[in-house]
């Protein structure tokens, strides 16, 4: 007896699967909502000392509620994992390999940051060099390398990707199991012990998983369940969070639950997974009327150039705020003050709009079809460690010219490993020689690869 799982949405019977247009608005509103968090966090104010910088949530009454509603980060990781399971069945169904997928991933994701880092650190230099305070620059290049966190992150659970879908593949429930066991423990010892350091191990293993529950919505068993059962599973997911707000477990600020991350975050995906799947006729209605169409068509091919140019378009707003009060005498509201909200939604409108302009003008640089791949796994493994440190590198030490032109070099390194290069020509995997497959056949799959998105 076999059980047939139905086929996801968003899928032809025969053919190329079609694009499943919910899943890539529900992407879209999630990007949406990270930029309006960063932004309303953007707090400027000009004191005798002069300009400062700071968190404008910090000790505010309205961050708690408001992260209830754009904490969309297990959200996105879930989707990441729905794209990725989604794009390497495809590249396996066209006679492509995990190789070419990861390198495809590493180019994806590293390229585009190669240039926005790049230029940041020319900004900074630049500041410096004008004679702006060494201390404001720091600051700056702290705020800018703090969201970077995710593309590090995302790039580990990405290049990881061909092996968790081989997990699920063969034992879905306890790979996923493992990993959950695996974020509770961590929890446990965190709060147990008082070390909020044991934490940083759940940046890999909470997000792992998280992906992973994007395979199960990918292949269709979340589908599978009842209308009744994701119901039950998405109310119970939001009741055992909020028992674990009342019994002291984990934070009400949602935002304070990913620094580090804690098993509050798998809940939040949980739920967030269950409403999207209900939701998922609607949510494709939506993604095909005029400005959903529109939304993920523009949001979709540019995620990542938006998710790393939000936050430098935020400090130069900033900057050039902090310039005009100087200069004008004008007082800046106070963050959180009546005043301040007022001016929320120009603030708002600005920041989407000039972020659109930077993504519209360089979206060119994340659409770079990949070079032909590397089939080194020595190469690829060192190619994913370079980007994950040079982030890491942003994260812990700070964004200034010296480590930005480091990480540079890094991603660019990890890039070229990445690829085929003279030294190491190509030699196709023996499944392909053995079915008459070329050389420029093997890299047009491989750069087909290059399609899935973010």
């Amino acid at each position: 007896m076999t059980i047939a799982l139905p086929r996801p949405a968003g899928t032809r019977q025969h053919g190329r699967p079609a694009r499943n247009t919910g899943i890539d608005l529900v992407r879209a509103w999630c990007v949406v909502g990270v930029v309006t968090l960063h932004a309303l966090m953007v707090g400027v104010t000009v004191t005798d000392a002069g300009p400062l910088f700071a968190n404008a949530s910090d000790g505010s009454w309205w961050i708690t509620t408001l992260s209830w509603v754009l904490q969309v980060m297990p959200l996105f990781f879930v989707i990441g994992g729905f794209a990725g399971f989604t794009a390497y069945r495809r590249a396996r169904q066209r006679g492509g390999s995990a190789a070419g997928f990861v390198a495809s991933r590493i180019h994806r994701l590293l390229l585009p940051a190669v240039c926005t880092i790049g230029v940041v650190a020319i900004v900074l230099l630049a500041l410096l060099a004008s004679g702006v305070a060494g201390e404001l620059v720091g600051i700056a290049g702290y705020r800018f390398g703090q969201p970077l966190w995710f593309l590090g992150v995302f790039l580990l659970c990405q290049v990881l990707l061909p092996i968790m879908v081989a997990a699920h593949e063969r034992a879905p429930w306890a790979a996923l199991a493992l990993l959950v066991l695996g974020a509770v423990v961590v929890d446990a010892v965190r709060i147990a012990t008082g070390a909020d350091a044991v934490g940083i191990l759940n940046l890999a293993v909470i997000w792992l998983a998280l992906q992973q529950v994007g395979f199960f919505l990918a292949d269709g068993r979340i589908a599978a369940l009842t209308r009744r059962t994701r119901a039950v599973v998405g109310l119970v997911a939001a009741g055992a969070l909020v028992l674990s707000f009342v019994l002291g477990i984990h934070s009400p600020d949602l935002i304070a639950n990913i620094n580090p991350p804690t098993t509050a975050l798998l809940l939040v995906g949980v739920a967030h997974t269950m409403l999207v799947s209900l939701m998922s006729r609607r949510l494709t209605s939506w993604s095909e009327n005029r400005f959903g169409a529109a939304l993920r068509a523009f949001i979709t091919p540019r995620a990542m150039t938006i998710y790393l140019w939000h936050m430098p378009v935020l400090l130069a707003m900033a900057g050039a705020c902090a310039v005009f009060a100087i200069a004008s005498g004008f007082a800046l509201p106070a963050p959180s003050s009546p005043e301040w909200w007022i001016t929320r939604p120009l603030w708002l409108a600005t920041a989407f709009g000039l972020t659109a302009l930077v993504a519209a003008a360089l979206a060119g640089v994340e659409a770079r079809t990949a070079p032909p791949a590397t089939t080194s796994i020595r190469r690829l493994v060192s190619a994913s460690a370079l980007g994950v440190v040079a982030v890491a590198l942003l994260l812990v030490v700070g964004a200034s010219p010296a480590t930005a032109a480091l990480a540079v070099a890094m991603m660019l390194l990890a890039l070229r490993l990445a690829g085929e290069t003279p030294d190491h020509p190509r030699s196709a995997p023996w499944p392909m020689r053995s079915a008459g497959i070329d050389a420029n056949r093997i890299r047009a799959i491989e750069n087909a690869n290059t399609t899935g998105n973010v």
